[in-house]
């Protein structure tokens, strides 16, 4: 699934990044975002931009199309 998918309140872990411009993914991997870490959806803006997450003990908004780059996994 992609992060942008997934609904408020939902543990997941990230599985891989999906095709993305390098200096995207270069901008994700310093926020932290990095395969296997586990997140928190915290919040959606009504339109779905952007997505708020709590990743490594503090909050990061992206941008749906960012979102959208990031393949995840729900934790049960």
């Amino acid at each position: 699934m992609r992060l942008s998918e997934i609904k408020p309140g939902t543990k997941v872990k990230i599985v891989r990044m999906a095709e993305a411009p390098p200096v995207l993914k270069r901008r994700l991997l310093d926020m932290g975002v990095l395969s296997g870490e586990p997140l928190l959806v915290e919040r959606m803006a009504p339109l779905g931009d952007p997505i708020e997450i709590k990743i490594k003990g503090y909050r990061l908004s992206l941008r749906r199309e960012e979102a959208e780059k990031i393949l995840v996994e729900v934790i049960p």
